[in-house]
């Protein structure tokens, strides 16, 4: 299974739940989550997709790190298993 696999359930189920998982690109600052994940009521949280049993890279865990100690949320997902339960966390944050 394909990383692309796991992040098109991410934003098929981000989109059923009427949110939206926006395309994060950060020119200059490399090592940020692949998606920012927004849901009614300005619920959000970063999201870095993988392939089922990759890690984030040493940047990737470094940038994550960054946002938590900013106070926001960041999860990495590498399962579509994984989504229902993270998107659930976002919304009940």
């Amino acid at each position: 299974m394909r990383e692309s696999y796991v992040e098109s359930r991410l934003t098929t189920e981000v989109k059923k739940r009427g949110g939206l998982a926006v395309k994060f690109v950060s020119p200059g600052l490399d090592g940020v989550p692949d998606r920012l994940v927004l849901f009614p009521g300005g619920r959000l949280a970063f999201v870095e997709m993988k392939a089922p049993g990759k890690k984030m890279r040493p940047l990737q865990v470094k940038r994550a790190e960054q946002l938590r100690a900013l106070g926001f949320s960041v999860y990495c997902v590498d399962r579509p298993e994984m989504i229902g339960g993270v998107l659930d966390e976002i919304q009940t944050a």
